[in-house]
């Protein structure tokens, strides 16, 4: 009598076993790294991003690319997740971590051609990315808060190629007067600056404010629009009488009744009004509701409020001005309250937006981002995001490396020697790491119309003579001293990318199965397909 075949999974269960699953994977890494290559350095493409809904995203930051696309398979969002943590980290250097992986995953498959055990492979990449690090700091410069200059160029160079690049230098200057400003006993939290946008006028008027900006305005046409010496309360407790928590029946059988009701309920109104103007407040910032009455009786007074604010915003509030977010009114008192010179409404367009300037040393203030239109305003975020995110891992790590490429290839240079080191099979991993890492600055040059191999070639040349800050400068498209040249990026982006990328590397190297239920309706085909966010299929 024949054996019955044992079934461990539904019919429905698609399954990729070894070599296949290997392949795929390594397929799926080294397209997501191929959809960022082309948006690398200051001469970088954008790329156009459409939703399902016709909203459109024009940029060349990786991360942003990576999260807009609607990527299925589950190897390519490791690869989104390396950008994320990148982003996360360091603000800055996303395409590069993505592309390092993809790379070292493209040049791990050559390896496996060659019957190299994929645990042979993760061994060498760990050695190369462990040694990666030893070289990166023995390499890395020192820097003080008082080199404004080098921190100056740091943020020129995270925004070139990034729709900013000709108003690089003003934003800069925001940036690290910015980053400086909220520096707190050695801690930066970017969190404390704030970056509002504003359409209307050129990017040059972008403007860095020693306070708070908050997108709403005045609750009352007959508030004052501006309010100079400032006393700045803090509430998040609603201006107004709070409902029953139960359901109440009120019987009312005369109109004294209702009048007498109404009286008692202004009575409240007032007496809570009245405690706010004793405090000294002439600002109000409420987190909750103010009802009309409230209102017309803060207008009367000539407080300036505005309500419904969000929580992130009274916290920077608080930390710019120095007031406290009072929960009860019994609390507020002119020692809760915050100071500032000025709060004034001001209208861009059809927007209100409140000032809050000249406060004294604030530790929160706000970046308030003007252009022509939305999709060049977002960029110019992002922009100033990346600037904000290379000026404050500079600051805290005090280390700093060489840009346009010189790190990589002095990195590939040194590791392909210690590789050399080795006798066993590891030496060969070792060695494709190094020239994953010369992807970097080929991928530079190509985007730059010039000749990867030419350029590559002159590169390794100039290192192994020991030029070992030579680096291909994309504004004379030449090879120089990129640290003379001012061409310089934090040390974290460098050892935060060869991390992420290598881990991400070694866990896809390390999978020989997949498995994947395809759901009904679905054919066998869908397993590994990743989208963008409309219905064009990538891969």
């Amino acid at each position: 009598m024949p054996e019955k075949p044992v079934l461990l999974m539904p019919e429905d269960v698609q399954r990729l076993l070894g070599k296949d699953a290997q392949r795929n994977n390594i397929l799926a890494a080294k397209m997501v790294a191929e959809i960022v290559k082309t948006t690398l350095g200051p001469k970088g493409m954008d790329k156009m991003l459409v939703s399902p809904t016709n909203d459109i995203t024009i940029t060349n930051d990786g991360v942003t690319i990576l999260e807009e696309m609607q990527i299925e398979h589950p190897a390519a969002r490791m690869m989104v997740e390396i950008a994320k943590t990148q982003e996360t980290e360091v603000g800055d250097g996303t395409t590069t971590a993505v592309m390092i992986a993809g790379k070292l995953l493209e040049n791990a498959e050559k390896l496996l051609d060659k019957k190299i055990h994929p645990i042979v492979i993760t061994k060498g990449y760990r050695m190369a990315s462990e040694k990666a690090q030893e070289i990166l700091k023995d390499i890395a410069l020192k820097i003080t808060p008082d080199d404004e200059d080098v921190l100056k160029q740091i943020a020129m160079t995270a925004m070139t190629g990034k729709g900013a690049e000709d108003s690089r230098e003003w934003f800069a200057d925001i940036i690290v007067k910015a980053v400086k400003q909220i520096k707190d006993n050695g801690k930066i939290n970017l969190g404390d600056i704030k970056i509002e946008k504003s359409k209307g006028d050129g990017i040059k008027d972008t403007e860095l404010i020693s306070g708070i900006v908050i997108d709403k305005g005045a609750i009352s046409r007959d508030m004052p629009n501006s309010v100079k010496g400032s006393r700045i309360a803090l509430i998040d407790f609603p201006l107004e009488l709070r409902n029953p928590e139960i359901e109440t029946k009120i019987s009312i059988s005369s109109p004294e009744q209702l009048h007498g009701f109404i009286e008692q309920e202004e009575r409240g109104i007032r007496e809570m009004i009245e405690k706010v103007k004793l405090s000294g407040a002439n600002v109000i910032f409420c987190q909750k509701g103010i009802d009309d009455f409230a209102q017309y009786l803060l207008a009367k007074e000539k407080i300036y409020a505005c309500r419904r604010v969000s929580r992130s915003d009274m916290e920077k509030i608080s930390k710019a001005t120095g007031a406290r977010i009072v929960s009860n009114l019994g609390e507020l008192s002119p020692f809760e309250l915050g100071n500032a010179d000025l709060v004034e409404e001001v209208r861009h367009g059809e927007d209100f937006l409140t000032y809050i300037r000249g406060c004294q040393n604030p530790k929160a203030l706000t970046i308030l981002i003007h252009g022509g239109s939305e999709h060049v305003i977002d960029e110019i975020e992002r922009a100033i995001r990346d600037g904000l995110g290379d000026v404050a891992c500079s600051l805290q790590s005090g280390l700093v490396v060489a840009g346009g490429g010189a790190v990589e290839m002095e990195l590939a240079k040194r590791i392909r020697e210690f590789g050399n080191s080795l006798s066993g099979r590891e030496q060969l991993a070792v060695e494709e790491f190094a020239s994953a890492l010369e992807f970097i600055p080929a991928t530079l040059a190509e985007n730059a119309g010039l000749d990867p191999i030419d350029v590559i070639a002159e590169l390794k040349s100039r290192h192994d003579s020991g030029e070992k800050n030579a680096g291909l400068n994309l504004f004379t498209n030449k090879i120089e001293n990129v640290l003379e040249a001012r061409i310089i990026e934090p040390l974290k982006i460098k050892t935060q990318a060869i991390n992420s990328a290598s881990e991400v590397a070694m866990m896809i190297l390390r999978i020989d199965d997949v498995i994947a239920s395809t759901g009904k309706g679905k054919s066998s085909n869908d397993f590994g397909r990743a989208t963008s966010r409309g219905n064009e299929e990538l891969f």
